[in-house]
């Protein structure tokens, strides 16, 4: 069985059943730009909130860091997936993610980010991430509930899709 079979131009025709499944209506295209920045959780940081998921608490943001910026450390509950938009990002300083740069940290992942000159970051949660406190006890957990209050807090929860 191959993964994709049939060409296009024999689905085309309406009368098709593979066109008859089609999912209408057709899912729209957001317009991000139009999305104000909000401040996030941590301090030097804006989000955009885009989805939710309320089976896995994940979510889906993009989030601006500010020049210098060193995260809380804090441990990622499901996997995380980042692309880096503008700047730099990086644990290390040998391994620094700059722009179209992609980055898979797994559940579990305890860490701390930086920023050294600021940077906007399209991330995928797959789950909750936990701060933690300087005795290594969970501090707080940010998960979609919490990102859906705080998009109702600051009015940008309008466009959320969920």
């Amino acid at each position: 069985m191959s993964v994709m079979s049939g060409s296009a131009d024999s689905q085309r025709s309406e009368g098709s059943a593979a066109h008859a499944r089609i999912t209408l209506p057709y899912p729209k295209f957001q317009k991000i730009d139009t999305i104000p920045w909000r401040p996030y959780a941590m301090e030097g940081v804006e989000y955009k909130l885009l989805s939710v998921n309320s089976r896995t608490g994940g979510f889906t943001c993009m989030l601006r860091v500010l020049p210098g910026v060193e995260a809380p450390i804090h441990q990622h509950i499901g996997a995380i997936e980042v692309m880096v938009m503008e700047g730099d990002v990086y644990y290390e300083e040998g391994d620094i993610g700059i722009a179209g740069n992609y980055m898979f940290e797994p559940a579990g992942d305890i860490h701390q980010p930086r920023s050294k000159n600021g940077c906007v970051l399209f991330c995928v949660f797959d789950g909750p991430i936990a701060g933690l406190a300087p005795d290594g006890s969970i501090a707080g957990i940010i998960d979609y509930k919490a990102m859906l209050e705080m998009a109702e807090r600051d009015g940008v929860a309008e466009g959320v899709h969920r």
